[in-house]
C-alpha cells in the first residue's frame, strides 16, 4: 500500500497543470499559425494570379481561377527560376515579381492549351 501512495505522489508532482497549459497552448498555437498561414497564402495567391490576368489577358477571370493561377505561378517561379540561376532578390518585392512571371507563364500554357482544344 506505501509503495501505490509513493507512486501517486510522484505521478502527482510529475503531472502539474502548469505542464498540461504549456503543452495544450503550443499545440493551439501551432494550428492557428497554419490556418494563418493559409489564408495569407491564399490572399497572396489571388493577388498575384489578378495582377497577372491584368498583365496578360484571356486568363481565368474568376476569384478560384486567380487564387489557383497565383499559387501555381509563385511554385512555379520558385522551383523553374533558381534552376535558370534567375534571382530577383531575396525581399517581398523580388518575390512577388517573379511569382507574377510565374503566373504569367501558367496563363500562357493554360491559354495555349485551351486554343487546341
Amino acid at each position: 500500500m506505501k509503495r501505490i501512495l509513493n507512486s501517486s505522489l510522484i505521478m502527482l508532482t510529475l503531472a502539474t497543470p502548469v505542464l498540461a497549459q504549456t503543452e495544450g497552448s503550443e499545440a493551439v498555437g501551432s494550428a492557428t499559425g497554419g490556418i494563418l498561414g493559409l489564408l495569407i497564402t491564399i490572399v497572396i495567391g489571388a493577388l498575384i494570379g489578378w495582377v497577372a490576368s491584368l498583365i496578360v489577358s484571356g486568363g481565368p477571370s474568376s476569384l478560384l481561377g486567380d487564387i489557383l493561377i497565383g499559387i501555381g505561378g509563385s511554385f512555379l517561379a520558385g522551383w523553374v527560376l533558381p534552376m535558370l540561376g534567375v534571382s530577383f532578390g531575396s525581399g517581398f518585392l523580388g518575390a512577388f515579381i517573379a511569382s507574377v512571371l510565374g503566373a504569367i507563364v501558367l496563363i500562357l500554357i493554360y491559354r495555349a492549351i485551351r486554343k487546341s482544344a
